[in-house]
């Protein structure tokens, strides 16, 4: 009996100290080294935070850019997607829904030039970027209601818009809040 239960406890004494105490510190130092160190990178307006760049928003009102819909309402505690499929009767009637809620808002826009990822959730209901397509395509509703050119806030999508890591992992994107606290400042 010696011979199992004395290697055993001692196996698992380490793997207690490995697991739980080593591990956790090595990734809390390397979090340290990431923006935000560690606790999320915030977005400040004035000094103010308004927000974390890495948790999707809701925004609604016309001066703003809207962001990629929440299947959780955008509620950080609720990560999920809606596990409804293509097909689903009840997610077609939602993804209809906001389309006619855009176009309600976007006149201008043809029906079939809505990017999908204005109209579907993601899979964590929070991602919080949107395609740059999907933010040129708010521009004219933008640009009218907040009396600003559409020029310049193109040239503010421009200067948003984060390339893909190295050149080539993942497509191009645009952080919707970061877009907003930007779109604020502009006088």
């Amino acid at each position: 009996m010696k011979t199992y239960i004395l290697p055993s406890l001692k196996l698992t004494a380490v793997l207690i100290i490995l697991c739980s105490v080593l591990y956790p510190l090595l990734i809390a130092g390397i979090a340290k080294t990431a923006p935000g160190g560690g606790n999320g990178e915030t977005v400040s307006v004035n000094g103010k935070v308004v927000g974390y760049a890495n948790i999707g928003q809701k925004f609604t009102a016309d001066k703003y850019f809207w962001s990629r819909p929440s299947a959780v309402n955008y509620n950080a505690a609720g990560s999920g997607g809606s596990n409804k499929g293509p097909s689903n009767p009840d997610y077609l009637k939602d993804v209809h829904a906001r389309i006619d809620s855009f176009m309600v808002h976007n006149p201008g826009v043809v029906k079939a030039e809505i990017p999908a990822d204005l109209v579907t959730a993601s899979g964590s209901g929070l991602d919080p970027d949107i395609s740059p397509k999907s933010a040129y395509i708010q521009v004219a509703r933008i640009a009218k209601v907040r009396n600003i050119s559409i020029e310049k806030i193109n040239a503010l999508i421009e200067k948003q818009i984060e390339k893909p890591l190295l050149g080539m992992f993942g497509p191009e994107k645009v952080n919707v809040l970061k877009l907003n606290a930007a779109l604020d400042q502009l006088k």
